[in-house]
């Protein structure tokens, strides 16, 4: 297989003078990027960055990570991406877990890095303007290259993904440069991607979703539209502007564009294809964008960091909540939740409609093999050949996969299990619920109580809601027994809710 510098070469040499990257005044074609990459690259190694070497970015999803992704590509330098929001000893344990050799960082991150002892012990370098580097990424473009040649192989590492985690630290996700590149491949089949296509980059590149956005790109010889930081007006203008050709985005970002109050439809006319992936898409917001929008392709996609495709719905408007069936290159299955101390096998399939924990084989091409330097989460996460994602799940009698929730936060109420995601598309259908989302609080008669957080749009009041579900066929003990009004519902970067805040209080009433 082809490793990913020989793959953006194969867009250079086929389409030279397309659009390749935008942001802002920046527009760069294939050719163009190339020279700049290979400048880039160039740098890199003058500042000792060498084969095998891990390179720490914090940054934004601006023109000049894109840049440094790929250069890193070409050199075979593993880019370790993380979240520019992150706290400085956030950033000091990633650079050290890693053993980053330098870092790349913008101003939204540089006061983490200037907090980190070990990134003050390594070259910085210094991106839009931010102080404290040691070189700038301006200083890398200006040295004169030659056009690269790839060193890297297709089974050298390519990037390391730090996972958000829920708890405790964050665990590495190291990815070779096969897995990236059949990921995107199977990307854009199962996305019916076609030449020239224009992504909005919108999605952060510390994480899977903005990695293979900008992989299946040069793919196709498509242009990647970055998106430093989002805003829905300001996207809605781009959309217009650049005639994005899809959507790839997680459900709390539809939310927010068709929200604004400068959305219409037409604004979203050249978008044919929408995509959503890391968190379920409640039923109410679905049925709006594909009434409003009526996109010819709209697809959910299941997967992770560890093993980019478990499943794919390319009609998710025909059965709303369902994951769909196994990717290209997936197999998936749904074992019963473990009993005490036993743990499940994979042979030990849960049955039709039965709720378990989601399962992904290991043999995928677009899996990785373990977690960096963490045997102790190899132990947990990876049996038999399987990968035990921590998702729950049920397959229904036509074989489409619903995910419910996490194994963590299945709520156990008089003995009872209770998926949040449950309650909370059946909630999300009310009109006034702009957002919902429910979580298990402790309870000294039932072990844990149902409880809904909801973002109203409108004047709502709890007997309302309650009227609601009772009308809604959701069983009664799996009715919420509290509901919560706030002002928003607490949300990791890429949109997943963080029901632990919720538990621990850490939000505003309403």
């Amino acid at each position: 297989m082809l490793d990913l510098g020989s793959t953006f070469l194969q867009s250079v040499e086929r389409s030279p003078h397309a659009l390749a990257l935008v942001e802002g005044p920046t527009r760069l074609t294939y050719a163009q990027w190339f020279a700049q990459i290979s400048s880039v690259a160039t740098g890199l190694r003058r500042i000792g960055v060498r084969r095998g070497d891990r390179l720490l970015v914090i940054l934004q999803n601006r023109h000049e990570m894109a840049t440094l992704h790929w250069a890193c590509q070409f050199l075979g330098v593993v880019v370790a991406p993380f979240n520019w929001r992150a706290k400085p000893e956030e950033v000091d344990y990633c650079a050290a877990d890693a053993g980053a050799v330098a870092v790349a960082f913008d101003p939204a991150g540089a006061a983490a890095v200037a907090g980190s002892a070990f990134c003050g012990r390594i070259p910085r370098i210094a991106v839009g303007g931010a102080t404290g580097g040691t070189v700038a990424f301006a200083d890398l473009c200006s040295v004169k290259a030659p056009p690269l040649h790839p060193a890297a192989s297709a089974d050298d590492l390519s990037v390391l993904l730090y996972t958000s985690g829920t708890t405790g630290r964050p665990k590495g996700v190291p990815r070779r440069h096969r897995a990236e590149r059949a990921a995107a491949l199977a990307h854009v089949a199962q996305n019916i991607y076609r030449p020239g296509e224009v992504a909005l980059g919108v999605m952060p590149m510390y994480h899977t979703m903005g990695v293979r956005s900008l992989l299946a790109m040069a793919l196709v010889d498509g242009a990647f539209v970055c998106v430093p930081r989002f805003d829905a007006g300001e996207c809605l203008k781009l959309i217009e502007r650049e005639r994005v050709s899809h959507l790839y985005l997680v459900p709390t970002l539809y939310h927010d564009l068709l929200g604004h109050a400068g959305f219409e439809a037409r604004r979203l006319a050249t978008v044919t294809r929408f995509g959503f992936a890391g968190a379920p898409m409640p039923e109410a917001l679905l049925r709006r964008l594909e009434t409003t929008c009526k996109p010819q392709l709209f697809v959910n996609h299941y997967g992770s960091s560890e093993i980019y495709t478990f499943t794919i719905m390319p009609d998710a408007a025909r059965k709303p909540g369902s994951a769909g069936r196994a990717g290209l290159n997936a197999r998936i299955r749904v074992v019963r939740l473990d009993a005490g101390e036993r743990q499940s096998s994979p042979e030990d399939r849960a049955a039709v409609r039965e709720e378990g924990q989601i399962i992904a084989d290991l043999s995928s091409d677009e899996a990785f093999e373990g977690y960096w330097q963490r045997p102790d989460a190899d132990a947990r996460a990876l049996r038999q050949g399987w990968y035990y994602t921590g998702d729950t799940g049920y397959f229904d009698e036509d074989g489409d996969l619903f995910v419910t929730g996490r194994v963590d936060d299945m709520i156990i109420s008089g003995g009872e299990n209770i998926s949040p995601v449950e309650v909370e598309s059946v909630l999300s259908l009310h009109p006034a619920v702009e957002e919902v989302a429910v979580a298990g609080l402790p309870d000294e008669r039932w072990g844990q109580r149902v409880v809904a957080f909801i973002k109203a749009g409108s004047q709502l009041d709890p007997q309302a809601l309650d009227e609601f579900a009772r009308g809604s066929g959701l069983m009664s003990f799996k009715r919420p027994r509290e509901y919560v009004f706030v002002r928003e519902i607490p949300k990791s970067p890429v949109g997943k809710i963080l029901r632990r805040k919720l538990v621990a209080g850490e939000y505003s009433k309403s």
